[in-house]
């Protein structure tokens, strides 16, 4: 039975350390769980002392690189995980989330090279149903996609198919071909044949000054080596290089039908890529979030009505 004392320390406990126990307990690896909490593995060891001495017990011990939950600890946490679980639940949807009131700010993360396409569309529906909204977007780094969305910097991010897995979420939004986009009044209306595209100097469109593009990581694969001459940041940029030079821009279909104009045309790769697939990501602790819910459904009507004109890729 618990003593008086005891009681004054569970009712003193820092709740911080149940969520590092809930991470440890899934992951049995201190490194792993300090990663996936964006905190030292000291840090991690430390809760774990803390949380020791308000439950009187070892809760872990360490047989290698794995931490093995005690007889007591495999008892206590499948239930404990299930509470937390359940007031993240409670805590979401405490109190009405009026679509037409809410002042809420929405902070999404996209790459440069989309922003333009992709935060119009998104503006438009918080303008029409949310118009008290606020809508934050801030430039996604790959790196800390992870961290961000587990801190609550940004509600969801845009990006193409990354290998995250859980605690993020993600589903598909949409997938395109690779095709070029080039100035009709230097090529005219003759498709481009390998030689022709390998002769070409081209424009790569990426946030790095350097590195491999997606649209290369197939071409070098099949010992294809192009001649990039300009990197740029935002495909709206590369289309108006096009316009003024030879240069090639090869890209996903999608996003050429959104930028052709009658200075340009679109014509085909002449190598086979796989289609490249652009994805939503949020954090699983965000599912039943109202307002959030409600977002991440908006996105993804948004894309997924590709054939028609509120798709921010549509032709």
């Amino acid at each position: 039975m618990i003593n008086m004392i005891e009681v004054k320390k569970v009712q003193q406990l820092d709740f911080n350390l149940l969520k590092v126990f809930e991470c440890l307990y899934q992951e049995r690896n201190m490194s792993l769980a300090a990663k996936l909490l964006f905190i030292s593995p000291s840090a991690v060891s430390h809760a774990i002392k803390r949380l020791r001495l308000v439950l009187n017990d070892e809760l872990f011990t360490r047989q290698g690189q794995i931490m093995q939950p005690t007889p007591v600890c495999q008892r206590m946490a499948p239930q404990l995980l299930d509470t937390l679980e359940k007031l993240r639940q409670i805590l979401q949807t405490c109190g009405d989330f009026d679509l037409s009131q809410t002042g809420q700010t929405f902070k999404l993360a996209v790459p440069d090279v989309f922003e333009s396409l992709i935060l119009p569309k998104i503006q438009q529906v918080l303008m029409k149903e949310a118009p008290n909204a606020k809508l934050i977007s801030s430039k996604l780094t790959r790196a800390d996609m992870a961290r961000k969305l587990t801190t609550n910097q940004i509600d969801i991010a845009i990006d193409i198919a990354l290998p995250l897995k859980t605690p993020i979420k993600h589903l598909k939004l949409s997938s395109g071909e690779f095709c070029v986009l080039v100035n009709k009044h230097h090529y005219g209306v003759r498709n481009i044949d390998p030689e022709s595209y390998l002769s070409a100097k081209h424009i790569a469109v990426s946030n790095r000054a350097s590195g491999v593009v997606v649209e290369d990581y197939a071409l070098l694969q099949q010992g294809i080596d192009r001649s990039i001459n300009t990197r740029c940041q935002s495909y709206q940029t590369a289309k108006e290089l096009v316009k003024v030079s030879d240069y090639l821009l090869t890209l996903p279909s999608h996003i050429a039908h959104k930028l052709v104009d009658s200075d340009l045309i679109i014509r085909p790769i002449p190598y086979t890529i796989p289609p490249v697939s652009m994805h939503l990501y949020w954090h699983k602790n965000t599912e039943q979030d109202d307002a959030l819910m409600w977002l991440r459904e908006k996105v993804q009507q948004i894309f997924n009505h590709s054939g028609s004109s509120s798709s921010p890729f549509a032709a």
